[in-house]
């Protein structure tokens, strides 16, 4: 390479990763944060989390980050799982009663499960259980917000920024959920959410609204909603993608992944956000090239494809994109390392092709970090509840007991620190050979 294409080649680096940096400045999550998920069982079923983590590994590869999922079966803003107040009473206090109450069960609650865990951004899902699945009330109403007010105070105290999320609406099989008085409930609560974390300058994200509106458009096409394999409270992998969807658009997401443009009949890179393309050629009617991304695609769950016909999940969060134009009428296979991924029309592929969930060998590695943030999520559960956390009776307390616990979390850590290794290595992109070719004359 001559010292101007040298000089070309600096130029269009320093302005892709100027590119980068700006897609990225309205994304809550940042390079350097150490991210924790704060919530009750639909958090612990470590779905939505997983996914949002997987596509903020993917999309900033060079990122230094780490996630935490505390989320716990039956807990509610009051921190009920963790610290256990006397429900009873913190329904009937008020006033500077109903803020003792709440200063004490939030700030053991936070100081055993959260604080230790240093976060420098932490996403708050309560709601679901916090309403008593009942008709609203104002004295629970009155506990939840003073709660989450108290969770966001105290978490920004420790140096954390904070972004509440909305609970999604109960999925049960009725033909109107939006008159459901636990879902008129959860709206409410939902406000009022919105309203605490105007007071204390945190980041809002309604899932209940985008997720509402699905289920009542899907509706007479889907009677039994989006659960999945889940059940009315806890949507499968398919209700997750799509609170995971609505999550990260309401934290500022970026959509793009990369981009081509080729100009197929002069055989010329005409532009790229993102990537690199190499070793261009035009033969037969179609072209060839090498392409290196900045970033992977947002890994999708397989078991969560009906998201994707659901939600603008691809549109709007997950656009890996290849456009050649001049291209003879007709129509085009895609290989990529010699895999047939798909097939389209020169029309299409001229107003640009979003293969992002089709992708062959760059799908499969996305899939791969997916896999292993699946796989080290569920050791840290371990690590936490299992063994952290683990009970022993009195009688069976001593030095002994806590010298196991002590070799038993450390064999964790280095389990969950190996996972965190590999996830470096799989999130990194790779340089992998296209072939657009015409598959009639």
């Amino acid at each position: 390479m001559n010292s101007t294409l040298a000089k070309l080649a600096l130029a269009l680096l320093v302005a892709v990763n100027l590119a980068a940096s700006a897609w990225a400045d309205d994304f809550q999550i940042r390079d350097g944060d150490r991210v924790v998920f704060l919530g009750d069982s639909i958090t612990e079923q470590r779905l939505y989390t997983t996914y949002i983590e997987a596509y903020t590994l993917t999309r900033f590869p060079n990122w230094k980050l780490t996630f935490r999922n505390v989320g716990w079966g039956g807990d509610t803003a009051w921190l009920r799982q963790r610290a256990h107040p006397d429900e009873k009473l913190l329904f009937a206090a008020e006033g500077a009663r109903l803020q003792a109450m709440v200063d004490d069960s939030v700030g053991r609650g936070l100081a055993r499960d959260v604080l230790p865990l240093r976060p420098t951004f932490v996403t708050v899902k309560f709601g679901m259980n916090d309403h008593s699945y009942q008709a609203f009330r104002e004295d629970i109403f009155r506990a939840y917000t003073n709660s989450q007010e108290k969770i966001g105070k105290s978490l920004q105290a420790a140096g954390a920024r904070v972004a509440y999320l909305t609970s999604q609406p109960i999925e049960d099989k009725r033909p109107d959920p939006d008159k459901d008085v636990r879902n008129q409930s959860l709206r409410r609560f939902s406000d009022g959410l919105k309203e605490v974390a105007a007071r204390v300058n945190a980041t809002f994200v309604d899932q209940f609204d985008p997720y509402m509106t699905l289920l009542l458009r899907e509706r007479p096409s889907h009677p039994d909603g989006f659960v999945g394999r889940g059940d009315a409270v806890h949507p499968g992998p398919t209700g997750h993608t799509v609170m995971a969807w609505a999550v990260l658009k309401g934290l500022g997401a970026p959509a793009l992944v990369s981009q081509a443009q080729i100009d197929g009949a002069s055989g010329k890179v005409t532009s790229t956000t993102a990537c690199h393309l190499e070793n261009l050629k035009v033969d037969g009617g179609g072209v060839s090239f090498d392409r290196l991304d900045d970033a992977l695609p947002m890994p999708i769950d397989v078991r969560a494809e009906p998201a994707l016909k659901l939600a603008p999940v691809l549109q709007e969060l997950n656009r890996y994109e290849l456009q050649v134009t001049g291209l003879a009428t007709g129509s085009y296979s895609l290989s990529i390392d010699g895999e047939v991924v798909g097939k389209a029309s020169a029309e299409e592929i001229a107003k640009g092709w979003n293969i992002a969930n089709a992708c062959g060998s760059i799908q499969k590695q996305a899939r791969q970090v997916l896999d292993l943030v699946f796989k080290k999520n569920n050791q840290y559960f371990e690590r936490w509840r299992n063994v952290a956390l683990y009970h022993f009776p009195d009688w069976a307390n001593g030095a002994e007991v806590e010298s196991k616990r002590t070799a038993e979390l450390a064999r964790n850590d280095k389990v969950i620190a190996d996972f965190e290794s590999q996830i470096e290595t799989a999130r990194k992109p790779k340089t992998h050979h296209f072939e657009l070719k015409p598959t009639t004359p």
